[in-house]
């Protein structure tokens, strides 16, 4: 199981307690009691039902899904005082303590996917009860099963361009035709090497620029959708050098290969840029309807 899935920008925007994409259910009023916080949904009768009271979810609570019709929630009760607009504030202010629900939230949501396609839910998905819960679901129950049905037997894959103006300026120079030129003194030496960093700085970005920009054409075959995410900064971002594309495809599970092998050599000639493929996840960026005219 895969639990080092990407903290994304919807997972860590700040909503009121209870906010879901869709909904905004009445927050708790007694901070002592529990709420029940939503992961994913998928459908009923599905071998998630065998699989939840396999997992563990948040402070350690057991997982059961709560039914509507053919939709079927996995649920923990959580304590409402920390899961409420006040707790997940201060969460939101400790990125270690961020990263830790989100592993959790990612590694059932992973654990659930293995088993059956699943519909992921934003981090901090918290009804006031089950009945609550499965209120929504009635609700909702047309748009989550058309939803259910456009992923079923894909897999979210990203791809993620970087580049290191550093590692660019350290690449061995094209040789250079012999000259008879004189010496260079040290004061004309360090400004044509301040020169050359410069130089080496805007080309890496726009090398950069024009490997992101290949991305799409060479697997637009093979996604069913993209979306580009705001790149990665701080600890968010993992590869060497400055995140200057994030995005994530929706990929047929059968062509994951194919996807790889699509973007294999891509950036290997290109000093100072490098792409990375991370994957396969439960397709977290593809958790609402595609829009009009959406696509690869």
């Amino acid at each position: 199981m895969n639990t080092d899935a990407p903290i994304t920008e919807a997972d860590v925007t700040p909503t009121k307690a209870g906010a879901t994409p869709l909904d905004r259910p009445d927050a708790p009023t007694d901070p002592g009691t529990t709420v029940s916080y939503v992961y994913a949904l998928s459908r009923a009768g599905t071998a998630l039902d065998t699989r939840a009271p396999q997992l563990t979810g948040l402070d350690d609570g057991a997982l059961r899904t709560v039914t509507c019709g053919e939709l079927s929630a996995l649920v923990s009760s959580v304590p409402a005082g920390a899961y409420s607009e006040e707790g997940m504030r201060a969460r939101l202010e400790d990125l270690s303590e961020l990263a830790a629900v989100a592993r959790t939230h990612h590694a059932v949501i992973e654990a659930a996917y293995a088993t059956t396609t699943v519909l992921p839910m934003r981090l901090a998905t918290v009804y006031l009860d089950d009945a609550r819960v499965r209120s929504m679901l009635h609700e909702r129950r047309a748009d989550f099963g058309e939803l259910l049905t456009w992923l079923e037997g894909h897999v979210e894959l990203g791809v993620k361009v970087y580049a290191d103006p550093r590692e660019a300026a350290a690449a061995p120079p094209d040789p250079a035709p012999a000259t008879g030129s004189a010496p260079v003194s040290p004061g004309r030496a360090y400004l044509q090497q301040r020169r050359a960093q410069r130089r080496h700085h805007r080309d890496a970005y726009r090398a950069a620029g024009a490997v992101a920009g290949a991305v799409p054409d060479r697997v637009s075959a093979l996604a069913r959708a993209r979306v580009a995410h705001r790149p990665q900064q701080g600890d968010l971002a993992s590869g060497p050098g400055e995140n200057i594309s994030n995005e994530a495809y929706l990929v047929p599970a059968e062509r994951t290969g194919q996807f790889h092998q699509a973007l294999t050599g891509l950036a290997d000639d290109v000093p100072g840029v490098h792409v990375e493929i991370t994957g396969p996840w439960a397709p977290y960026s593809f958790a609402t309807p595609p829009t009009a005219g959406a696509g690869a």
